[in-house]
């Protein structure tokens, strides 16, 4: 048995879970997630507890096992708390805010960087030097602030471009002067 898998998931008061057609949809107070699950795996919801099983026992049925449900505790998790991600800015003249409903980045390129807001999830930049991404679904939080990062990821000689919050990059050392006698 799958060590995460066979646990059973508490469904908390305020949010609903249904499971039809190999797909389960959870609603909580703060929205609405749908996940497709394999038809080899059955997902049960008896007396607020949530139970994923396998119909057989092969090396990809053990594995799908303690994803779906990994993947169901996340949804229970985003439609009750949400997902945050916070990015950090390093640079001289780098900096990001927000211009309507596009983050505009300005991270030393010739033109500014617009990333559109994606429905679902809001992006809020409270200083000149920090964007904090929040929504219900993990996977789709934790993409765009992927692709955020990928636009300048920070360089390892003095570390400028854009990170994880508390991120630690290791920092090669530059090139040695030759000393003459």
């Amino acid at each position: 048995m799958s060590r995460i898998g066979k646990k059973p998931l508490d469904i908390p008061k305020d949010v609903l879970i249904e499971v039809k057609d190999n797909s389960v949809y959870v609603e909580g107070p703060k929205g609405k997630l749908t996940q497709s699950f394999s038809p080899r795996i059955s997902v049960e919801v008896k007396d607020a507890k949530v139970t994923v099983k396998r119909l057989q026992d092969t090396k990809q049925d053990r594995a799908f096992h303690g994803l779906y449900r990994s993947l169901i505790s996340n949804m229970i998790k985003g439609v009750t708390q949400g997902y945050t991600k916070e990015l950090e800015i390093i640079g001289v003249g780098f900096k990001a805010q927000m211009q309507g409903n596009n983050l505009n980045l300005q991270l030393g390129f010739s033109h500014p960087v617009n990333i559109p807001s994606p429905e679902g999830i809001k992006i809020e930049t409270p200083k000149l030097t920090q964007i904090v991404i929040r929504g219900i679904d993990k996977e789709r939080v934790g993409r765009l602030a992927t692709e955020i990062r990928a636009i300048c990821p920070p360089e390892p000689y003095k570390g400028k471009g854009i990170r994880f919050a508390g991120e630690y990059i290791k920092k090669k050392v530059g090139k040695a002067q030759a000393t003459t006698k």
